[in-house]
């Protein structure tokens, strides 16, 4: 991805200096979320019965992005999560990060591709687009979705209409998910943009509303959907970028292998050996690159409804 040299975006916010503490299992990326709350027995002990159904719980919910031991920082929310890297020769993220190191430049620029092709977008249908702020954070950070670690992974919140993101998942992405590369970290900055597109058309006041009064299984389905979208609203961010020639050869393809590596079905394997359907609340392995190529090939809004199509 031909970003250097290119114009930095001005909606940064950088607190990795506030932070501690860090590591994280992706989840995914997409919108702020709240926490799960993970049963226990009455009495003064567990049955091994109840160990085990604990055991499972806890290793689905890592693998949907939710850290059930978070809440001992102060709380969590699900979040979402995805990256690649490694490529930059920045100094280490956390406290005493450089304020103008090249992975935050890198970020910057990335937001400023967003706010160009979404201005234009919203443009043409006679709206005014409204950019999101973009908050680096080290270990993890208190939003006004409240409080979330980099356990969650980046994050949109609707509630500050903020994108926060602790690049050191990039890092881990890379390492630990085999999904380097510029245009795979591009992915995850556009994907929670989408999620901020979505804020601003209605659509995810709207779904957090009518998730409330949904059985869990329910509402999995419908964030399915939500978060497809989101990743099809990254596939338009791209093609446009793409007709800027920004893109490079196998740009697309690092999108597409992080999109592969992040899907619900592929993370649960990786973390239990198996996968519970129900608990999907991102999208397959499948269904996500499906949609990011999907948005990717027309750049037409029209190609997004997730919600009155098959997924």
């Amino acid at each position: 991805m031909r970003w250097r040299g290119r114009r930095e975006s001005s909606n940064i916010e950088d607190r990795r200096s506030e932070g501690g503490g860090g590591g994280g299992f992706p989840g995914g990326f997409g919108r702020s979320g709240t926490p799960m709350r993970i049963p226990v027995g009455r009495g003064g002990g567990f049955s091994l019965t109840t160990i085990i159904i604990l055991v499972v719980i806890f290793f689905a919910l890592r693998a949907c992005g939710i850290d059930p031991l978070s809440g001992l920082d102060g709380g969590s929310m699900g979040g979402d999560g995805t990256g690649g890297g490694g490529q930059f020769t920045q100094q280490e993220q956390g406290e005493g990060a450089p304020a103008s190191d090249e992975m935050k430049q890198f970020v910057g620029v990335v937001l400023a591709e967003t706010e160009d092709v979404w201005t234009g977008i919203f443009k043409a249908q006679g709206q005014t687009y409204q950019q999101p702020t973009l908050t680096l954070f080290s270990g993890g950070i208190q939003s006004a979705c409240g409080y979330a670690s980099s356990a969650a992974g980046p994050f949109y919140c609707p509630g500050d209409r903020k994108v926060y993101l602790d690049t050191d998942f990039f890092q881990q992405l890379a390492q630990q998910f085999d999904a380097s590369g510029d245009f795979a970290q591009a992915y995850v900055i556009a994907h929670e943009v989408g999620h901020h597109v979505q804020n601003l058309t209605g659509i995810l006041p709207k779904f957090n509303q009518m998730r409330q009064s949904m059985g869990e299984t329910e509402a999995n389905a419908l964030s399915v959907r939500v978060e497809l979208q989101a990743d099809c609203f990254a596939g338009i961010w791209g093609h446009f970028t793409d007709e800027k020639g920004i893109l490079e050869e196998g740009d697309l393809e690092e999108a597409l292998n992080a999109a592969q590596q992040i899907g619900d079905d592929t993370l649960q394997k990786r973390a239990q050996g198996y996968v519970v359907p129900d608990s999907f609340n991102h999208g397959t392995s499948a269904q996500r690159q499906k949609w990011f190529a999907r948005g990717f090939k027309s750049g037409k809004l029209s190609d997004c409804d997730t919600f009155n199509n098959p997924i």
